[in-house]
This record gives structure tokens, sequence and C-alpha cells, in this order.
């Protein structure tokens, strides 16, 4: 099991891990993950790390139907400027590798911000931690184990 999972089964969340075998080739970790799964892109949300113009980090959950926009996650995020954060900075932060990074159980707590289109589902599907894994659990539970806020952060 994974940080992100073990989070869920400890803080005791309902939640379904959904494993797939994910194809190394694939263009989108989370266009590959709906498609397999058989979900709307719009309802599995992807995790990007962005940095601050502080030098802080921090985590833009959206659907991978999106674009992220710098604006709105650095308005979000009480910053005046985001950009994406470099990829060594990210692993090292989240313990987690890119294309499997989770919101959830990062080895650092990072401010986290959520689009505010998960609020239109009972469930949302986010990367479990490794690449071909999801957990699927309420936008509610996924704020509440991340202490996220919602706002809107797609382009």
């Amino acid at each position: 099991m994974t940080p992100g999972i073990n989070l869920a089964r400890k803080q005791k969340i309902a939640h379904t891990v959904h494993e797939y075998s994910h194809d190394p080739d694939s263009e989108s970790y989370g266009q590959e993950a709906a498609d397999k799964l058989g979900v709307p892109a719009s309802r599995v949300f992807k995790t990007l790390v962005v940095s601050l113009d502080n030098k802080a980090l921090a985590v833009a959950v959206l659907p991978v139907s999106g674009m992220l926009s710098m604006k709105q996650i650095a308005r979000a995020a009480g910053a005046k400027k985001a950009t994406m954060a470099p990829p060594a900075d990210v692993e090292r932060a989240t313990g987690y590798v890119l294309g499997g990074v989770s919101p959830l159980g990062q080895k650092k707590r990072l401010k986290t911000i959520i689009d505010v289109s998960a609020a239109d589902y009972d469930t949302v599907y986010i990367s479990a931690g490794r690449r071909g894994l999801e957990i699927e659990l309420s936008p509610d539970d996924l704020k509440s184990l991340t202490n996220a806020v919602l706002a809107e952060i797609c382009q």
C-alpha cells in the first residue's frame, strides 16, 4: 500500500482503490486513468506541484481535462506568481514519482488547492501514489485529509 491509501485507511475514510495496467508509453497519466477506468476525465483529478514566488511549494488538484491557470493558483495560494516546480523538488517534497504524485500522504505537508469542480461529484479519482493506482473518495474527504481549500484554478 502507498502512504496515500494508508492515510485514508487510518482516518477511516470511505474509499475505493482502483488498479489498472499502466502503459509506460502513455502521454497523459491522468487521461490514461480515465480511459482505463471508464470514467469521465472531468472526474479524474491530477496532482500538480507549483513553486510560488516566495519559494514555497503548493499542490494543485484539478481535473485531467483541465489546464492549470498559474495566475489563479498563485492567487489561491496567497502568492503573486506561480510556476511549475522542478521535478526533483516535487519528488523530494512529496515522496512520490512523477505520474504517481498523490495529494494524500505526502512526505511534507504542502498547501493544497482543489479545483471547485470537484464539488460537482459525489466521488472523485486521484492518484493513490503509484502509476496505475487510483483512489476514489468524496471531495469533502479529500479536502479534509489535505487541509485544502477549494478555488477556481483552471483556465
